[in-house]
């Protein structure tokens, strides 16, 4: 049954697909063979771009989404849309369902569009939106389309699934702006002032120049997001929209990496890093299936599995607001995430903190006479470089220093 409908979708067959997220959205037994195939294939296809289109509610999300869709199509790409909409407390399915959307474009074979629920999961995504993500990009979509709820400053959680991100705002939203600048505005790779033709959009475009002067990103030296026009009812300034989106994705090869391309996005709006933050806790595990239940469970995004090969470990990353957890599944018993299972039991494994520069911190630690587990620098997830300081000399931790991956490296 999985394989026939693996190749079902692979093979542009609607119903496959549409039960083939059924069952990942339900969590069934066969959800995991499936993801399994599906992710096998993205290895070996071009990445699909995923923008994600964010903002308070009445902002004109919905229509924005419709607009850049038939843009899409009229330049022949295959579209699929994920909208995560509030659930209903009768049914607990969304409350606005996909006959309600793009009515225009039911028959187009080029779109597909699934509702999502989200069933109570804050931050404005459902908590299986990853797994649907992986499913209909492994149909063959060039560009996926992840529209959340209107939520506010807590909308966040879609930067760690898409990797562009454009946060749509609209005149008359007075001091709404303010209250959102500390969350939703800071995950923004473009702002769309939507609704262009109603008065106040030059207040509100001042407003958002004002903030952007004030931030973070800029006082780092980085180029602050483009701001652009939009009036999605007549689709004007889609066409432009699409394009500075187009413009920012090309930064990312289509055969990257999804967390190295995040991490990538992440660091771009970020502000630039003088000393070691904390990068993430290393969690030794016996299953990952079965440990992902519990922080799916509490709205924790799984940003990407790997094995590392030379570690003999399985690798989820989950992201957990500005740092991460790092799940360890052994592959082999006499590893040393095995020997730590055999040993401690599931737990903390170690301490991972960042550096803007690994090869200088390495000497630094070294002058002092800090014992390194291998002073070989290593490639591990992600395409970082990392050593490990030993516990002895990390007041009984084993601390992880890792770099993040050139842009070459990385890609």
């Amino acid at each position: 049954m999985v394989e026939q409908l693996f190749n079902g979708l692979r093979n542009g067959e609607t119903r496959a697909l549409a039960r083939a997220i059924s069952l990942v959205e339900d969590g069934a037994a066969e959800s995991g063979e499936l993801l399994t195939l599906c992710r096998g294939a993205l290895e070996n296809q071009p990445r699909t771009i995923r923008l994600g289109i964010t903002g308070p509610a009445g902002a004109g999300k919905s229509t924005l989404v419709d607009a850049l869709t038939r843009e899409l199509r009229g330049q022949g790409r295959r579209v699929g849309i994920v909208a995560v909409d509030p659930s209903s407390p009768y049914s607990g399915g969304a409350i606005l369902g996909d006959r309600i959307r793009l009515t225009d474009l039911a028959g187009d074979a080029g779109v597909y569009m699934r509702s999502m629920a989200t069933r109570g999961h804050l931050g404005g995504l459902a908590a299986a939106t990853e797994d649907v993500l992986t499913v209909i990009e492994a149909s063959g979509k060039d560009v996926l389309l992840i529209e959340t709820t209107g939520v506010g400053q807590g909308e966040i959680e879609v930067v760690g699934l898409a990797d562009l991100v454009a946060v749509v705002l609209v005149p008359g939203m007075g001091d709404s702006i303010q209250s959102l600048k500390a969350g939703v505005l800071e995950i923004a790779s473009v702002f769309v002032l939507n609704k262009a033709d109603a008065p106040g959009i030059e207040r509100l475009e001042a407003e958002i120049g004002e903030m952007l002067g004030l931030s973070a990103i800029v006082s780092a030296g980085k180029a602050a997001p483009p701001v652009l026009r939009t009036v999605a009812t007549t689709s004007e300034g889609v066409v432009e929209l699409l394009g500075a989106l187009d413009s920012l994705a090309a930064r990312f090869p289509r055969d990257g990496r999804r967390d190295q391309r995040r991490d990538s996005r992440l660091a771009f709006i970020a502000p630039t890093q003088v000393g070691a933050v904390l990068d993430h806790l290393g969690i030794a595990v016996r299953s990952l299936d079965d440990s992902q239940r519990l922080y799916s469970a509490l709205g924790v995004v799984v940003s990407g599995i790997e094995e590392i090969a030379h570690e003999r470990v399985r690798v989820a990353m989950l992201q957990v607001g500005e740092s991460r957890i790092e799940l360890l599944e052994a592959t082999a018993k006499d590893s040393a995430v095995g020997r730590f299972l055999s040993k401690r039991g599931e737990g903390l494994h170690h301490i991972a903190l960042r550096v803007p520069d690994l090869g200088a911190a390495v000497e630094k630690l070294k002058a002092q006479g800090a014992r390194l587990v291998s002073e070989a620098i290593q490639t591990g997830a992600g395409g970082h470089r990392y050593v490990f300081v030993h516990p002895a000399s990390a007041n009984g931790v084993l601390l992880e220093l890792v770099e993040a991956a050139s842009e070459g490296e990385a890609h």
